[in-house]
């Protein structure tokens, strides 16, 4: 039998910005804070510009993406040209949240916002690791 969550329509793009602002929201005041002007996009994938400068070649191995300047690197003489932004590609994470089966989507997103978010706040994946035990 297959489970009802598989067998309903997709979440939209807009659904999972809903998922993505709650989840914003919802992060400790200080981070929110620290994250002032950062846009979150969500896109169906990647677009082929950010695949290749990343050496991807497979669009549904990219969930999500910090494209700026991390906090840890800016001065008071940097002038970004446009501001930092979190993306979230609903596809892969989509298919990552069917094959899966273990996690609800909302909380998904979430983890994926909070990584992006962490290497706004200048998190390497090393460091992120070592305090997300989450299986990739």
């Amino acid at each position: 039998m297959i489970p009802e969550r598989l067998t309903r329509p997709a979440p939209s793009l807009e659904d999972f910005e809903a998922m993505a602002e709650w989840a914003y929201l919802n992060l400790p005041p200080a981070v929110r804070k620290a994250c002032e002007g950062l846009a979150i996009r969500v896109e169906d994938f990647a677009d082929e510009g950010m695949l290749v400068e990343l050496g991807i070649e497979d669009p549904f191995e990219l969930t999500g993406l910090f494209e700026g300047e991390p906090a840890t690197e800016k001065s008071v003489m940097s002038q970004p040209l446009q501001p930092n932004i979190v993306w979230l590609f609903r596809r892969p994470i989509l298919e990552e949240w069917a094959m899966r089966g273990d996690v609800g989507l909302d909380r998904l997103v979430s983890h994926v916002l909070v990584h992006e978010i962490a290497h706004q706040l200048g998190w390497s994946d090393d460091d992120i690791m070592a305090v997300d035990d989450w299986t990739q």
